[in-house]
């Protein structure tokens, strides 16, 4: 094995809640209210659509894509999801340094180096938001081929705390067997106070509709079974896929990384302009307020 380089699932396609639109001449990151799958392939319309998308899209009501059935390919929670602090170089899409919230590796003039991770709020390398929780769920939704995977990336806090905890549970309720239950990708909207009532959605894991936690874990059982009557050796799919993690420092190469930091990271002056043009709607929304009160 190439030593150096990352080896991470195959990937089929994508899974997206939003898409690359232009405006004023820019192309800038649009979110949407139900996901999209899609092709590893790009036009000048952005990503073509993978042949799932319509088939799961005729079946949803208002054929509005708001869950998934997935299937996970590892039993180890950690191996399915993937999620770091990363710092991204925006010129290359190269990770500069990538943390836990305890250690971080960082690449300088002398290599990579080991350092303490603060998290991003108290680091003075990752000041004025260059520095965010970067996820990426690795899920099975074809049949036909068991070890590929469509993957999800996100840099929301909200779908990373909530796949974390999902997956720990299901992996702890079912005794391990997190690759045998038959679970979903649910798309949910929240608001909050950055996002000034406006929905912003985040992706869940939950059972397949219709199915108790006791059943999924029946038919989990029996699927283990029956693997391992047929040969299947789970636990050695697991330490080989972390084993492949751990080939390379850095997961994410300058190809992924540009695509990541044009989709994700938007640049600090837009952002601020946002939060100003936010902060003097509201300002106008209390002042016409206490108008009337008065």
């Amino acid at each position: 094995m190439i030593k150096g380089l990352a080896i991470t699932p195959p990937i089929l396609g994508r899974i997206s809640i939003g898409k690359m639109v232009e405006k004023n001449g820019k192309r800038v990151p649009e979110k949407d209210d139900q996901f999209t799958l899609t092709s590893q392939i790009q036009n000048k319309e952005g990503w073509v659509k993978h042949p799932l998308d319509e088939q799961l899209r005729a079946k949803a009501p208002n054929q509005k894509l708001r869950s998934i059935p997935v299937r996970m390919i590892f039993n180890d929670p950690d191996l399915n999801l993937r999620a770091e602090y990363t710092l991204f170089d925006r010129q290359t899409g190269r990770p500069v340094c990538v943390g836990n919230g305890e250690t971080c590796q960082r690449l300088t003039n002398q290599g990579v180096e080991q350092h303490p991770c603060p998290s991003p709020d108290l680091c003075p390398l990752a000041q004025g938001g260059l520095c965010k929780p970067y996820g990426r769920l690795y899920v099975n939704l074809d049949e036909s081929d068991e070890l590929g995977t469509f993957i999800f990336r996100t840099t929301g806090f909200n779908s990373i705390r909530t796949l974390a905890a999902r997956l720990s549970y299901y992996h702890a309720a079912s005794n391990g067997l997190l690759s045998c239950l038959p679970l979903q990708l649910t798309l949910r909207g929240k608001s909050t106070t950055q996002s000034y009532r406006t929905p912003v959605y985040y992706v869940d894991l939950t059972l397949r509709d219709g199915i108790h936690l006791q059943e999924a874990i029946q038919m989990a059982k029996e699927i283990d079974q029956q693997s391992i009557a047929a040969g299947f050796n789970q636990s050695a799919l697991d330490q080989m896929a972390r084993q492949s993690y751990a080939n390379a420092q850095f997961e994410v190469g300058g190809e992924e990384g540009m695509n990541i930091v044009e989709e994700f990271y938007q640049s600090e002056e837009r952002r601020q302009s946002v939060v100003q043009n936010e902060s003097f709607n509201i300002q106008q929304e209390l002042k016409g307020s206490v108008t009337t009160f008065i």
